[in-house]
């Protein structure tokens, strides 16, 4: 795997929830964002999917583009699921919760791939956002400012990880 930003081919990073509605367009979202602040958008390719298929061809959230909005994050993707395949595409792929890591972590099994899998909020450089990015599908708009908090912190922490290495 490509952990040398000086080098090609780029770092490429999946972002994993349930549907890729909520918490892993913001996260793509996020740290796209944050990545482009550093002047290193050709250094990563990145992208988010969900394990589950209810929602695949569908926009985010509006509450989630909503919040990202609110903070200059854009989201323009569009959901889809996880496929065998990604795991020939991906470096890493950073899961929401542990739901969606043992869900990763089976899909992957059967393969040769070396695609690390790890849970956003290990990557929080304060450790106190928990292990798990909570699902703000069924609350409100300040369950979304939440999750958006978490991530971002954890965002930032993951890119401080691949500049540091």
């Amino acid at each position: 795997m490509n952990t040398n930003l000086n080098e090609t081919p780029k770092t490429s990073v999946l972002f994993v929830c349930l549907g890729n509605i909520c918490r892993s367009p913001l996260a793509e979202g996020i740290f796209r964002y944050l990545v482009e602040e550093e002047g290193l958008g050709d250094h990563f390719l990145i992208d988010s999917a969900g394990t589950g298929a209810w929602h695949v061809g569908e926009r985010p959230d509006g509450r989630a583009s909503l919040v990202a909005q609110q903070h200059g994050v854009t989201l323009d993707s569009r959901a889809r699921q996880v496929q065998k395949e990604d795991f020939e595409l991906f470096d890493y792929m950073i899961a929401m919760d542990r739901e969606n890591l043992r869900a990763l972590e089976e899909l992957k099994s059967g393969t040769n791939s070396d695609t690390q899998i790890t849970l956003l909020c290990s990557h929080d450089p304060n450790g106190d956002n928990g292990d798990e990015i909570p699902d703000p599908y069924y609350g409100g708009a300040s369950g979304f400012e939440n999750v958006y908090q978490l991530v971002h912190q954890s965002c930032k922490g993951l890119l401080k990880q691949f500049l540091a290495a």
